[in-house]
Order: structure tokens, then C-alpha cells, then sequence
């Protein structure tokens, strides 16, 4: 570290982890009150020294764990946190006439205990001023919070932030960042759903899960007209340090952020996972294993969507596995990726406490080079819908030495559709079900009771109605069985068409069925490729129960 970087860097350090001695600089006493909230001493701040700010902390032992929490606050319920509000009163932009935006904070306790620094910054001047926690922010209301173990604790931090639009103003926020480096974004429907991260590490390997902190943000202050802010972030965990520069865009039917971050490892990671998501998913057309309730659907994403770099399109359907299940799709600078909730039928879920007809999707526009490496999904087990078990990253090829940097851009768009999508026929719907006879009889109805499963995968767009009458061939592939009973069925209701077909087992086999397929015209695709993962049950399991059989 050369002397001009230890300079420029130290001042921010201490603003940011508050362990340098300089951290009496920012203290509330060392500067006088003025207009706002912000009531730390001013120092000069940019994106460049963010950046010197996080190579620097890599080349330092990490700060450990989070500092306990004063009693009141550490025995939070969820209902009683909940009930903690942030005093409208006193947003961050408050005194920002006809501001189209305005940010508010949320306090730490319960399961939040990082405790995260808040900075105003000026845009014009570079000048950047802490935030410090206090009780009057807060209206504690029920909370049962003794408010006097908060007392001088301005170093208390808070544990995340969340961003109100106009004419929305204190009433429904449209972005959320809240606990480790999770954040979220709505649409139009102002319904949360799936979150981001900063970063993922280790999530599928023979190590414990690795879960980096947000430990600062700086928030660029807005002009009253602006639906556009910038915030910047330091990421701190055990493995590695970055900084983070998030431009989001509050548009009116959709979130965009556009993020550029510089990573820094402090040791050898063994997966690195560059933009990742997590969302739910218990059951839907083709898995309902999980769907003895009155809703039809239960999920956050039905689909992982991928635009490889060669130009193929991808829809691999979502499932709730028996157990976990880790599948890499390996690609070379991909276009894009997402995970995306398409069916938006209010019919189809009958929710009115999730309403996941209006959960948003998202999708992942790298802006630079990403190189070789694989798209990741990890699928977990889950007994409903209150647990996550759906991640989704981008994993680079290259390992992640200690020392190394790292640099990605990309956009992040929170919206009911992706801004793209393939001119070609889409999938729609997969579902499953039994198979073995045709349609409107049931097995030993004049057929043999032949085990068999059942797979139908709806298309419409693109030019698939004009392709039909020359002949459209459903391309299947399987990594074991046979496919049989294959039919091409239009459906007037979404003017498309069904491919329909039976696999049968070849063998006992219990291993995951790799399913692949496309549509083609004389040798031409029509179709986006449809891939999926079946799970056969055991031989035993391989028969047909008539009930219509009194006992």
C-alpha cells in the first residue's frame, strides 16, 4: 500500500468500519447541526476511493462477526421488529420540495444485527456525511423497546434501507436492500418477490455457505424532479471485500439497476457467484407434489430463462426436487439471464395473501466481458412457500485466487417481462402427469396398465403458425429412456401448439432424466429450447392405483 493510496483511503475507512482511530472524526459531537439528518463530519468521497477503500480492507484480516446487540433489540419477535417504523418525518430527502423520491431506514435487531453506516452524499462537491442512529428516527409504537439501553448509541447503526417513489410517498416502497447484501425491487404491481445479492460464495460446494455483509451505503442526493439514484456500497465477508456502485432507474412499470462492482478476494474461493438470485418455488403445472392446498400454483419464478452468447434460447422450467439439485449450463459471455414469473393469471394461483401472479421476474444484462463460465441453478427441497430454495448465478471458469480482482458490469431489471426475449416460439407451460394411454381414457381402460409419464409443453409467438403447415418436427433428446406417443396438437385458446409425449423407462434407474427439446421447420429452429429435469420414482413405485376398487 503506497502512501498517496493509504491517505486517500484511511479517511473513508474509518467512516466505513469504524475500527480506525480516526473514527472520533465522524462522530455526531464533531460537527455542528445543520439541515438533515446527516450529522457526521464531512470527507471527500468517490467511487475510485471506494474502490482503493475495499483493495485495501482485502489486505487486512476480516472484522469477524457482528458486534452483539443491546438486549431490547436482540429479542426481537418478528411482530414486535415489524412495528418498528422509520419517522417519514425525517426521510433522508425530507427537505427536498416535490421530490420524486426519498429513502428511509430500517433498524437493526432480531435477525438483523449488522450494523450498517449511513452516508448522505453530495454530488457536486464529493462531500459525505454519516448518519448516525438515533432513537428519534424511530417510532417504536408496540414495540416493547426500551428505548433506554439506545441511548448514546450512535454507533448503532442501521440495518438496511428501503426507497419510496412519488405519489407513493410513505406509503409503499419499490426498493428494498435488507440483511447480508440481499436486496429486492417491484414492478407496477408493487408486490415484492425474489431477491438479489451482492454476492454469492460457496453456495454448492463441501464448505458452509458464505453469506457477505453490506456494511455502508452512500446515497447520492437527488434532485427533487430525479427517479433516478445512485448508491454506493462496501462489501466486507471472510473471503473477500468489493465496492459497489448501484444506479437505479424507478421507472413506472419497472426497477432498473444498473451495477458496477470491483471485488477483491482476501483468500482462495472455491465458487464465486456473480449476480445471484433467490426465489420459491413449491409446485406448479409440472411439479405438485407440494400442492395439497387450495391454490393451484405456489411460487416466486416459474422458469430460469437464458440467452447463451451463441444466440440459443433457454427456458428451463422450475421444480421442488425430492432432494437438492445443483445443474451448471456452461456458456461462453452470455446475453442474459433470469429467473422469470411469466404466468400472471390470478386464476392460476387463487392467492390472496402471496398474490404471485404479480411476484416480479428478473433478468440479468451483463455489460462487459463475462467470458467462459456457467450459469448455476441450485434446487433445494421445500415443504412450502416460506423458505427460498431456488439460487441462480453466474459462476466464472477461472477459480478466484487470494489477491485477485475482479470487475463486473450489469443491469438487473425488475419488470413483469424481460426487456428481450427470442423471436421464436416460447414456451408457455410445461406439465406433467400420468401416461401410458391416450387422452380421455385412463389406464386399464381398454389399454394395458403400462407405467408411463406424461410430458406436454405449450409454444405460441414467433412464427410457429406459419411454420405448421410445413411440417413442424418436435427434436427430443433424453439421457435415458424413451419418448413415445409424441403428438403435435394445436390449442385455439393461446393459439399455439402442444407437443405432447409419453417417457417410458428403460431401466430402474432413480438417477435425474436430462430433458431437451425444440421445435423445427425443414431444418430450421421455430422454438426456443425447452429443457428439463424429470426425477423417476423407484420400480416399486412404477404402477397405476385404481380407486374406483371399494375397500
Amino acid at each position: 500500500m503506497n502512501r498517496r493510496r493509504f491517505l486517500k483511503s484511511s479517511m473513508i475507512l474509518a467512516a466505513a468500519s469504524g475500527t480506525s482511530g480516526l473514527a472520533s472524526l465522524f462522530s455526531r459531537a464533531a460537527f455542528a447541526a445543520e439541515p438533515g439528518i446527516a450529522d457526521g463530519q464531512s470527507h471527500r468521497f468517490d467511487f475510485s476511493s471506494l474502490q482503493a477503500t475495499a483493495h485495501d480492507l482485502a489486505q487486512t484480516p476480516w472484522g469477524g462477526a457482528p458486534r452483539a446487540l443491546p438486549e431490547t433489540l436482540a429479542t426481537l419477535t418478528p411482530q414486535a421488529y415489524n412495528s418498528i417504523q422509520y419517522d417519514a418525518k425525517q426521510s433522508l430527502w425530507n427537505n427536498v420540495e416535490g421530490r420524486q423520491l426519498d429513502v428511509q431506514f430500517f433498524h437493526v435487531g432480531m435477525g438483523f444485527r449488522r450494523r450498517v453506516r449511513m452516508f448522505s452524499l453530495d454530488p457536486t462537491s464529493h462531500q459525505a456525511r454519516e448518519i448516525h442512529f438515533r432513537p428519534e428516527l424511530f417510532n417504536y409504537h408496540d414495540a416493547g423497546v426500551d428505548t433506554k439501553q439506545l441511548e448514546g448509541q450512535s454507533d448503532l447503526g442501521f440495518a438496511g434501507f428501503r426507497v419510496f417513489k412519488a405519489p407513493e410517498l410513505a406509503r409503499r416502497d419499490i426498493v428494498s436492500f435488507l440483511g447480508a447484501s440481499y436486496f429486492r425491487a417491484v414492478d407496477s404491481t408493487y408486490q415484492y418477490g425474489l431477491s438479489a445479492r451482492g454476492v454469492a460464495i460457496d453456495t454448492f460446494t463441501d464448505t458452509p455457505e458464505e453469506f457477505p455483509d453490506f456494511t455502508s451505503f452512500w446515497f447520492e442526493t437527488a434532485k427533487p424532479s430525479d427517479t433516478t439514484f445512485t448508491v454506493y456500497a462496501l462489501l466486507d465477508s471472510p473471503s473477500l471485500t468489493g465496492a459497489y456502485k448501484f444506479v437505479i432507474h424507478c421507472e413506472q412499470n419497472q426497477v432498473i439497476m444498473e451495477v458496477d462492482n470491483r471485488l477483491y478476494a482476501r483468500k482462495d474461493i472455491k465458487q464465486l457467484g456473480i449476480s445471484p438470485m433467490t426465489s420459491m418455488f413449491s409446485c406448479g403445472n409440472n411439479e405438485r407434489r407440494m400442492c395439497d392446498t387450495i391454490h393451484p400454483q405456489i411460487h416466486d419464478s416459474d422458469r430460469l430463462a437464458m440467452w447463451r452468447g451463441n444466440g440459443e434460447w433457454i427456458c428451463r422450467p422450475l421444480n421442488n426436487p425430492q432432494k437438492l439439485q445443483f445443474n451448471a449450463f456452461d456458456d461462453n459471455n452470455p446475453k442474459g439471464f433470469g429467473l422469470l414469473q411469466l404466468d400472471r393469471d390470478f386464476s392460476h394461483y387463487q392467492d390472496v395473501m402471496g398474490w404471485y401472479n404479480k411476484r416480479p421476474s428478473l433478468w440479468v444484462e451483463p455489460r462487459n466481458s463475462w467470458g467462459k463460465g456457467s450459469v448455476n441453478l441450485m434446487e433445494i427441497p421445500t415443504t412450502g412457500e416460506t423458505l427460498d430454495n431456488i439460487v441462480c448465478f453466474w459462476q466464472p471458469e477461472k477459480p478466484v485466487k487470494a489477491g485477485d480482482s475482479l470487475a463486473f458490469q450489469y443491469r438487473l431489471y425488475w419488470s413483469a417481462q424481460p426487456p428481450v426475449h427470442t423471436p421464436l416460439a416460447r414456451v408457455l407451460a410445461t406439465r406433467t402427469g400420468m401416461g401410458g394411454f391416450p387422452e380421455g381414457w385412463a389406464p386399464g381402460e381398454h389399454y394395458p396398465q403400462v407405467w408411463a409419464r406424461r410430458f406436454a409443453i405449450d409454444f405460441a409467438g414467433g412464427n410457429i403458425k406459419d411454420a405448421a403447415p410445413r411440417g413442424i418436427e418436435p427434436v427430443i433428446t433424453l439421457s435415458n429412456g424413451e419418448a413415445k406417443q409424441v403428438e403435435i396438437l394445436y390449442v385455439e385458446p393461446f393459439d399455439g401448439y402442444r407437443i405432447q409425449f409419453d417417457w417410458y423407462p428403460t431401466n430402474d434407474s432413480t438417477d435425474p432424466v436430462e430433458m431437451r427439446m425444440f421445435l423445427r421447420c425443414q431444418g430450421e429452429a421455430v422454438s426456443e429450447t425447452w429443457l428439463y429435469q424429470y426425477f423417476p420414482p423407484a420400480p416399486d413405485k412404477r404402477t397405476y392405483v385404481d380407486d374406483r376398487v371399494m375397500r
